[in-house]
């Protein structure tokens, strides 16, 4: 699935197309419940990267395997569009960590999450130890990382980790109208406010992140997107975004 998820990744992004909003969602009642522990049983190794023709980032093949496994991940991040976890039932591990890469993430009531790497002798690997404290705080992170605790929706919410909280038969309707609304909004707009706002949490000072949210606006000012905001203001209408 990681496999297959770092390639749906890779064609989005080299050919988004007019996709503005994606739902992350799991099939039947589990968001994901976590990894398959088989796999620790069978690591992937170099030979598996190289039948793909990728060449290594990281001298031990243990540290590139775990790369190009977060690769299935972290494309949801860097997306030029908006990404939205629809999470019910558990997200546990693994799951949570998929949730996480996401720019935002809406939760049914009776939800547990979780991340319970420590219970296996290892550490989220997959993006957790850098999106959690980043949502929630480096010391809210490291307690729920260190006690492997699960929490409910109500306190995911509570502590930042969830935007929203509804009851299950809400749950879908709620993300696709969340991403409607963000998918009705200026497409250039919303890549410039993705990449400035992800900027804010590794730019070495506000400087550097305030160069990342001019260029941003450079790119922004005179596109059709705002000359078609502005004609659609005084028109009195919706306007109608092209993404350029």
């Amino acid at each position: 699935m990681w496999h297959e998820l770092r390639e749906l990744g890779e064609a989005m992004l080299a050919e988004p197309g007019d996709l503005r909003a994606l739902v992350v969602t799991g099939q039947g009642r589990a968001f994901s419940s976590g990894i398959d522990t088989t796999v620790f049983s069978a690591p992937r190794g170099t030979d598996d990267l190289a039948a793909e023709g990728r060449a290594p980032r990281h001298e031990d093949p243990t540290v590139d395997a775990i790369l190009t496994t977060q690769d299935a991940y972290t494309w949801l991040e860097e997306a030029p569009f908006a990404t939205i976890a629809a999470v019910r039932g558990y997200a546990l591990g693994a799951g949570l960590q998929l949730a996480l890469a996401c720019d935002l993430r809406v939760m049914a009531h009776g939800t547990k999450v979780g991340l319970l790497e420590f219970k296996y002798g290892i550490i989220p690997d997959l993006g957790g130890t850098q999106r959690l404290p980043r949502l929630i705080g480096p010391s809210k992170a490291k307690e729920l990382i260190f006690t492997a605790a699960q929490i409910d929706a109500a306190e995911a919410e509570r502590i930042g980790l969830a935007e929203h909280v509804v009851a299950d038969e809400e749950l879908d309707d709620t993300a696709m109208r969340l991403a409607e609304q963000i998918a009705a909004q200026p497409p250039l707009a919303v890549r410039a406010a993705k990449r400035a706002v992800n900027a804010s949490a590794t730019a070495d000072d506000v400087r550097s992140g305030l160069v990342v949210e001019a260029e941003g606006q450079a790119e922004c000012l005179g596109s059709d997107d705002m000359k078609e905001a502005i004609t659609a203001f005084i028109e009195q209408r919706a306007p109608r975004y092209s993404g350029r």
